[in-house]
């Protein structure tokens, strides 16, 4: 079985019985054959098959990798003093029985707490955008950005990731921003707690904070025919990112502007 159907089964109240911080944690590990299902008091049995029985179908395999990464990332963050780190990640501490920090990603709310994470009042529907908040949360923050702007060819080990970059946000942001009067696309970026830059020689530019700590500058070319020109777009990163954010899940969280992008473009 994988790590969702397990899931379901378990009461998802997160009660710690069984050992581990979350009912999604202690999923994910009885799935991969290393915990017993009996320590949850509260799993339903029926059709129970686990790791030991059929393995899971290949089209299973990455989403159930995603879904062990939350499980220990989950745990790491239990661990965490919630007080220190909202300052450094730009958050709000909410207190209470179960505290919780708020930080804005992408124009939408975030709540995270050590055992729920909800993104504008629910459960993010991407589980890459719960590894890219826990991401976040774990790495403990740091100073407020520089703002001294440069191309991710620019920070270590990104060479891999450059086209992935080109392919999944720029071309489709110069292409998007391409078929947008202007006016539009001023008002998708504001709608993401942008706000527009000058830049000279650029047709537009916007700094838009995808984090509190994690600000990307976009910066727009319009073709021209006459010259032969393509329209271009190219995404900035502060020098200081990867103090907040692994490679890996800033280009995803570049990837996710662009789709952010897409949505409200397409809305009348």
């Amino acid at each position: 079985m994988t790590p969702f159907e397990i899931l379901k089964k378990t009461p998802r109240t997160n009660c710690g019985q069984c050992g581990h911080p979350t009912c999604l944690a202690f999923a994910a590990a009885v799935a991969k054959g290393g915990d017993d299902p009996g320590k949850c008091p509260f799993l339903s049995r029926e059709g129970f098959v686990t790791a030991s029985g059929k393995g899971a179908a290949l089209e299973e395999l990455p989403a159930q990798r995603e879904v062990e990464l939350i499980a220990h990332l989950q745990g790491k963050i239990a661990t965490l003093d919630f007080a220190v780190l909202a300052d450094p990640l730009g958050a709000r501490l909410l207190p209470g029985r179960e505290p919780a920090l708020a930080f804005r990603y992408l124009g939408q709310e975030v709540v995270l707490a050590k055992n729920s994470l909800l993104l504008d009042n629910a459960p993010p529907a991407d589980h890459r955008d719960q590894i890219l908040l826990y991401n976040y949360a774990h790495s403990g923050g740091g100073t407020e950005p520089a703002l001294d702007w440069i191309g991710l060819e620019s920070l270590p080990n990104s060479i891999s990731k450059v086209k992935t970059l080109a392919t999944y946000c720029e071309s489709r942001l110069a292409l998007l921003f391409t078929q947008s009067p202007a006016e539009r696309i001023r008002h998708a970026c504001t709608a993401l707690d942008g706000l527009e830059k000058k830049a000279e020689g650029a047709s537009l530019a916007f700094l838009i904070p995808v984090l509190p700590r994690v600000p990307q500058h976009i910066f727009f070319w319009a073709e021209e025919p006459e010259d032969g020109f393509v329209a271009k777009a190219k995404v900035l990163f502060d020098r200081q990112v990867l103090s907040f954010l692994d490679l890996e899940s800033l280009v995803f969280s570049a990837e996710r502007l662009a789709d952010r992008l897409s949505v409200l473009l397409a809305q009348p």
